[in-house]
């Protein structure tokens, strides 16, 4: 049987994984300004951008795709095979920028089947004001908008002190891919801004996050179908919908997650804390082997939550109940205020009832009295202090 992920050391569980760091190379560097990008912010430099990667790529040693400081716009980048170097480092010292417009697809900066490419410093920004006015607008034709960084079946993939801001859409977002590891990173967005994730992950095993500061206007990190060994480290959070494994179960077959721990996070004013989310429709998915550990709430509408009746406006599954089976999901050493009564809440499937749920050493406060507890078709047991008090069967 393989040990949970929460068992191991990070020194080792990285080792395990094999996630290696891919330093600033000392061989060939490409600027993209000596391929004739404009740091004016309005010439677009993608096709620079561009052929900065393809020499890079096929460089028969360690190379560096180098962006000064300045400004540089690009409508769209797609960095893909062929590429046969698998040692590339991008290093930005300034700011790679997004049309304000919506007219550059699902993605903005796509890397597609790589391996071995770091993405070191600098920022980009998505531009997503106008966006997020015509969807709150309530326009029905308002597009979905392009995630700004999106890392896609490619492994062995690092991103390290890069900030990213305004996405229209997610901020960074992983999906079919191995071994990515993403640190140092600082994701900004206004609370009111729609449907900007800071990181969402689904698809993809062997991920680290850590050490990084998220504030948007939904998820902070989001993890969807097929996301197994992902380990969460040091992530502050706020504003925003909190740390949230799904929504899952919106089709039937659908791929479960599993071995996920989120270790050491602070929440400020978030909407939610720990959330597990699922559509109350049928379905094959599952989430198990988690841990919640060492985490403090400030102020928080919902610090720790399984909801498994999402249905938004009701639609496509009134009167039906999740299919996903919760279990194993640990809540260890959380501690912090709610900015609501009922500070823990377990609204599970009647279908498939959470199981093998633990809370250890819980302490939530709520200013405006006694805080509660709220449990529905939810088992589990308790250890040490919990406060509120459980309301799990056994």
């Amino acid at each position: 049987m393989a040990l949970p992920v929460s068992s191991l050391p990070l020194s080792l569980f990285l080792f395990l994984v094999h996630v290696h760091y891919f330093s600033a190379s000392a061989g060939p560097v490409y600027n993209i300004q000596s391929f004739g990008a404009t740091d004016d912010g309005e010439t677009d430099s993608s096709n620079a951008l561009l052929h900065a990667w393809s020499a890079a790529c096929a460089a028969s040693a360690p190379a560096t795709l180098y962006v000064p400081s300045g400004t540089f716009l690009v409508e769209k980048a797609n960095f893909s095979r062929p590429c046969t170097n698998t040692n590339i480092t991008i290093q930005i010292n300034g700011t790679l920028l997004a049309p304000s417009n919506y007219t550059h697809g699902e993605a903005w900066l796509l890397f597609y089947q790589v391996h071995g490419v770091s993405i070191l410093g600098g920022t980009i920004d998505g531009q997503g004001a106008s966006l997020w006015s015509c969807k709150r607008s309530n326009v029905s034709d308002c597009p979905v908008g392009a995630r700004s960084l999106v890392i896609s079946n490619s492994h062995e993939i690092v991103i390290s002190g890069l900030t990213s801001v305004n996405s229209k859409l997610f901020h960074i977002a992983i999906g079919g891919s191995q071994n990515v590891r993403v640190q140092r990173v600082n994701i900004s967005a206004p609370g009111k801004s729609p449907n900007t994730d800071g990181i969402h992950v689904e698809g993809s095993s062997n991920v680290t996050i850590l050490e990084s500061d998220i504030g948007t206007g939904d998820d902070c990190i989001s993890i969807g179908p097929g996301a197994s060994n992902l380990y969460i480290e040091k992530v502050t959070c706020g504003p925003g919908h909190g740390i949230s494994i799904g929504s899952l179960g919106w089709v039937k077959l659908e791929p479960g997650v599993s071995n996920v721990t989120v270790n050491r996070t602070v929440f400020t004013g978030t909407t939610n804390g720990l959330r597990i989310k699922t559509w109350a429709r049928p379905s094959d998915g599952f989430v198990k082997g988690v841990v919640f550990e060492s985490a403090t709430m400030q102020d928080v509408h919902n610090p720790i939550l399984i909801t498994q009746n999402y249905c938004p406006h009701n639609l496509n599954c009134p009167g039906e109940t999740s299919g996903i089976q919760v279990s194993d999901v640990a809540y260890r050493d959380i501690q912090g205020s709610s900015a609501t009564k009922v500070a823990v809440k377990f609204d599970c499937s009647p279908t498939v009832p959470c199981k093998g749920i633990e809370l250890l050493n819980i302490n939530i406060t709520y200013e405006g009295g006694q805080a509660q507890t709220s449990c529905q078709n939810a088992a589990g047991n308790t250890t040490g202090f919990v406060i509120p008090p459980s309301c799990l069967s056994n």
